[in-house]
């Protein structure tokens, strides 16, 4: 699986497909990372204000990584895309 992520919306909601994906409830990954089930569903909703080290744990139970790279030039649609 490959996601673009540009804000805290688009990280939630790879970890929510990518949860889907591997067919487990928030309690399951909650239990498997360590991070509450509440956390987890607020970072799915998008909603900010969450350590980058419980994105990390959350992403590692998933068996996922984050790769940087250069922004991308392609069309965006919404302003906060584009800073």
């Amino acid at each position: 699986m490959k996601y673009l992520a540009r804000s805290p919306q688009e990280v939630g909601h790879a970890i929510r497909e990518a949860r889907k994906a591997q067919k487990l409830t928030q309690k399951e990954l909650a239990i498997r990372s360590g991070v509450w089930q509440e956390t987890i569903s607020k970072i799915e909703n998008g909603l900010s204000g969450t350590k980058l080290e419980t994105i990390f744990d959350l992403l590692s139970a998933l068996e996922l990584e984050v790769t940087i790279d250069d922004r991308s030039k392609g069309s965006s649609t919404s302003l906060e895309d584009i800073f």
